[in-house]
């Protein structure tokens, strides 16, 4: 159930001119659109009858919790994904891209939903036909629209900065507006949400949001449980004013690759965490936890401080005593097995068999390798990381000029990062690496953004000193480890991002 908010009830914008999607570098955004244009009619003999673009995302904070049902802060970047679409009286889907290094593929739509989506193969066209499955389905279109489709990206792939996401987005929005319903953005980010778990990977949802319904200028803070919540939160006004620099590891992690033993055997550790959780409290037997399917860390604590009178309490303050009560039970509930579970020992506490035990999280949709469950420092992780965000909203929402904005956020996004390296385990050496050298630089915060395993890293850097610390990052960083990277290639690892527009469809006058 979506909250009565208008942004999620407003449908994606239509603009004709760029100035309305992007608010700088006009000139490098009318090229790239030119040249989709020219390509696009050099593909299919036709000039496109729109652009569709859905933007990547850098999450400042909240990293693996958004599938815990806790709330996250990530921001829209400028690098995007555009899709040029032109409707045919065909029933098939004929898709190409810019990029040469990505083969043109077709499929037939006379069946709609019927699509088949081959998971066990890594092809880039299978975000396309995810979005494509899901949008059909939400509008319950039986005589779907052919489309031609050219596609450009510049967000990098695999570097955790939701390049997947941002073409699931744009194919959901095209099928969509071809077919004639384009859903409110709340449905929209709903679809895409359903529609990318098509490609095997168990996502919660903060890359479509921020992808679907940012604003120019602002952060969103996301609320997930027990409905969507959309916040625009602004960054500090600071003298020199808070920035942020995306620095890329290069170290390619793809999540639908390795989820059996990474992304989605963290949500899987989630997930029975929370049910073991529920019956340690005392509440599995709650008609909350147990319908919920899947039961999740939020959940748990909602239903645990269910009875509490919290009117006129300060909602910030609530929040804090009841994730410093939940981190306590997991180490009490928890504890007892500091290195971690196997799969017998899970569902004894259960009491149910390592299969039903499984079936209760979806390992048959999505399947985990692991031989122990660390379920204690997954959950120390989430109910400590969904507390930092909290914080971070309230730092930056403050408007309090006794504090020391670039140190108190900065602090926040170092211990995220601690956090994810030590008990959560979704860093990498080359991670750790670039934080450190980072910090040494003139960092105040530095993090892994994304999923991890690889990927980006992003930095709060004050905008006076951003032209040295980008300097010796890739003069210690990148220098050392890929020493023949031209400086195209470096502007792409390396780069400052503001916070940018959500979707959007670009119409030709």
């Amino acid at each position: 159930m979506l909250a009565p908010a208008d942004s999620t009830l407003a449908t994606v914008p239509t603009f004709n001119a760029l100035s309305d999607i992007y608010t700088s570098d006009l000139l490098k955004h009318a090229a790239r659109f030119q040249l989709l244009t020219e390509a696009f009619i050099a593909t299919y003999g036709f000039k496109p009858s729109f652009i569709v673009r859905a933007p990547g995302r850098v999450n400042i904070i909240g990293e693996h919790i958004d599938y815990c049902g806790f709330p996250v802060f990530p921001m829209a970047i400028v690098p995007d994904s555009l899709i040029a679409v032109r409707a045919t009286r065909e029933h098939r889907i004929r898709l190409a891209n810019i990029n040469p290094k990505y083969p043109s593929r077709e499929f037939s739509c006379e069946s709609g939903s019927s699509v088949t989506i081959n998971n066990t193969t890594h092809e880039w066209t299978n975000y396309f036909k995810c979005g494509y499955k899901g949008a059909i389905e939400a509008i319950d279109c039986t005589n779907p629209q052919g489309m031609e489709c050219l596609m450009d990206s510049s967000v990098p792939s695999s570097a955790g900065l939701s390049s997947s996401s941002a073409i699931v987005c744009c194919a959901v929005l095209a099928t969509m507006k071809v077919n004639g319903r384009l859903l409110p953005k709340g449905d929209v980010v709903e679809t895409a949400v359903a529609s990318e778990r098509y490609i095997g990977t168990n996502g919660g949802g903060m890359d479509q949001t921020t992808s679907i319904m940012s604003q120019s200028q602002s952060a969103v803070f996301i609320e997930f449980d027990p409905e969507l919540k959309i916040t625009p939160v602004k960054f500090p006004s600071t003298d020199p004013q808070i920035t942020f620099v995306i620095a890329n590891t290069l170290v390619v992690s793809d999540k639908a690759v390795t989820a059996p033993v990474c992304y989605n055997l963290r949500v899987v550790e989630t997930r029975i965490g929370a049910l073991i959780l529920a019956k340690h409290l005392g509440i599995a037997d709650h008609r909350a936890c147990k319908d919920a399917d899947p039961l999740t860390f939020k959940v748990v604590m909602d239903e645990y401080f269910a009875t509490q009178d919290t009117a006129g309490s300060d909602d910030v303050q609530v929040w804090i005593d009841h994730l410093d009560a939940m981190l306590h039970a997991s180490t009490e509930a928890f504890g007892a097995h500091p290195d971690g579970y196997t799969r017998e020992q899970m569902a004894a506490v259960l009491d149910m068999t390592p299969d039903a035990l499984s079936a209760a999280v979806h390992e048959d949709r999505f399947p985990v390798r692991a031989q122990q469950f660390k379920l204690l420092q997954r959950a120390q992780h989430a109910f400590s990381e969904a507390l930092r965000v909290v914080k971070f909203r309230q730092i930056c929402e403050s408007g309090d000029t006794r504090i020391d904005y670039y140190t108190a956020l900065g602090d926040l996004m170092n211990c995220s990062q601690d956090s994810c390296r030590d008990l959560f385990e979704c860093s990498c050496p080359e991670i750790d690496e670039l934080c450190a050298l980072a910090r040494r630089s003139g960092s105040f915060g530095s993090r892994l953004t994304g999923a991890g395993w690889g990927g980006c890293t992003v930095h709060l850097v004050l905008k006076d000193r951003v032209g040295r610390f980008i300097a010796a990052l890739k003069r210690e960083f990148y220098e050392k480890h890929v020493p023949n990277m031209n400086d195209e290639a470096l502007s792409d690892a390396i780069f400052v991002t503001t916070p940018g527009n959500g979707a959007a469809f670009y119409m030709f006058d």
